[in-house]
């Protein structure tokens, strides 16, 4: 869906290559894009595996599938690798923000560490949340419900450094005025945006879920652990939402003559709504199909190994 929604954005997609031709090392935008490219790298030989359990891969083309599932064994390499390229992804993103100085309310070092924070509750928690309704919608969904449960814990304490993190930036902007930084915080704090940023961000986006996956009752229960995580899910939405129109509504003017700061509209044009649902909708219809006909959301192969090592560990006799 990332890659399908910046190939669309970049409006020339038949140039994708040219980063790996014309390097820029200069370039952040450079970096996301090697980046991304790598990470995509990453997740294909991640999904072999999947891939190669198709019924109809392993009768016409043996061989190939179990070239594919032979992957599997550097999967913890694998992991670490797409660990490291999607934070690296996402706090460069985040550092493009931080270093355009035409937009004060962009400009600033933290924008990369809130990017990766964002990242990390709201991808965490859509694959949480993404497992546990597809095992409610079909039972080819296989989850192991005390490892989501274990993993929500952890979402609860990275929301709680989130919110550190979220608070020093908003409240950071309060010690001085400086033209454009001000007047965004003002628009996202008490203009058109406070309602989005106070109570969908803060209240319902990380405060609410995070007592929610701290309290054992409440997280250990599959109801309010779905509600949970998907409020985190529309929480770092709407954080990204309060982010980029903060910084795109308030335009500073460098005219002589001219006022220092103005302010402007948006609205979503009719093309940008169409791409948006076309793009959900291609993730939820793939997402569907690999549920359905693959192995995307089963949990008993992880389990199966882990009870193969219980097994194999050498059994320590006391002396």
């Amino acid at each position: 869906m990332a890659m399908l929604a910046l190939l669309l954005d970049i409006g020339r997609p038949d140039r994708f290559w040219h980063a790996l031709v014309y390097w820029n090392d200069h370039s952040l935008l450079w970096e996301v894009t090697m980046c991304v490219m790598l990470y995509l790298t990453v997740l294909v030989f991640e999904s072999l595996p999947i891939f190669a359990n198709f019924e109809w891969l392993k009768k016409r083309l043996p061989r190939v599938a179990e070239v594919m599932s032979r992957t599997h064994h550097y999967a913890p390499y694998l992991a670490i690798a797409g660990l490291g390229f999607s934070m690296l992804h996402q706090s460069s993103l985040g550092a493009v923000y931080g270093v355009l100085k035409a937009r004060p309310f962009w400009y600033k070092p933290e924008m990369a560490v809130l990017f990766m924070f964002s990242a990390i509750v709201g991808g965490i928690s859509l694959t949480l949340f993404a497992s546990m309704v597809s095992a409610r919608l079909t039972p080819k969904a296989k989850i192991n419900d005390a490892l989501i449960e274990r993993v929500s814990y952890f979402v609860a304490w990275a929301l709680v450094g989130y919110l550190y993190f979220r608070g020093w930036d908003a409240l950071a902007q309060h010690y001085t005025y400086e033209p454009g930084r001000t007047e965004g915080l003002e628009l996202m704090t008490g203009g058109p945006l406070s309602f989005n940023f106070w109570v969908i961000e803060i209240l319902l986006g990380a405060l609410v879920p995070m007592i929610l996956l701290l309290t054992p009752y409440t997280r250990k229960h599959p109801f309010w652990r779905m509600v949970a995580l998907g409020l985190v899910v529309i929480g770092v939405i709407a954080y990204r939402w309060d982010t980029n129109l903060s910084g795109l509504l308030v335009v500073v003017s460098y005219m002589p003559g001219a006022p220092a700061v103005n302010y402007t509209t948006y609205y979503p044009s009719l093309i940008e709504m169409v791409s948006g649902l076309g793009i959900v909708a291609y993730g939820l219809l793939a997402f569907s199909l690999g549920v359905r006909y693959l192995r995307v959301v089963d949990h008993r192969l992880a389990v199966e190994e882990a009870e193969t090592v219980k097994v194999e560990a050498p059994q320590t006799v006391p002396v």
